[in-house]
């Protein structure tokens, strides 16, 4: 993390030996070595919060990216069922048209009478 050789280490070792002197030496390094935990473990929760944070706006944007393609589906789907419908009413109508105009004429209409 600090890049220090174990030569370096050494030297702080004998400083603070020195220093802080052989009895309250232990103690020290115990409150050193929990407090260095404490700034790892809080280092570790804030790089989680921000991947956690990133993860959720790539989901919110994944999810309006589908919910933009499902929009765009249902107006694509919406405009070919019209589209299809529009055919069968324009097949419908000349269905009709052809039918009138092949229908057999059987009987002439008598002059003079309506039915």
């Amino acid at each position: 993390m600090f890049d220090v050789s174990f030569s370096e280490l050494i030297v702080i070792a004998v400083v603070a030996l020195i220093v802080i002197g052989p009895e309250k030496l232990p103690k020290v390094a115990r409150t050193l070595g929990a407090l260095t935990g404490r700034m790892q473990r809080y280092v570790a929760q804030v790089k989680e919060e921000v991947n956690r944070e990133v993860r959720f706006q790539e989901l919110q944007q994944l999810q309006q990216e589908i919910q933009a393609k499902a929009t765009q589906a249902q107006t694509n789907f919406q405009q070919e069922a019209a589209s299809l419908t529009q055919d069968l009413v324009d097949l419908e109508a000349n269905s009709e048209i052809k039918a009138l105009v092949n229908e057999p004429v059987t009987e002439l209409p008598e002059k003079g009478k309506h039915s």
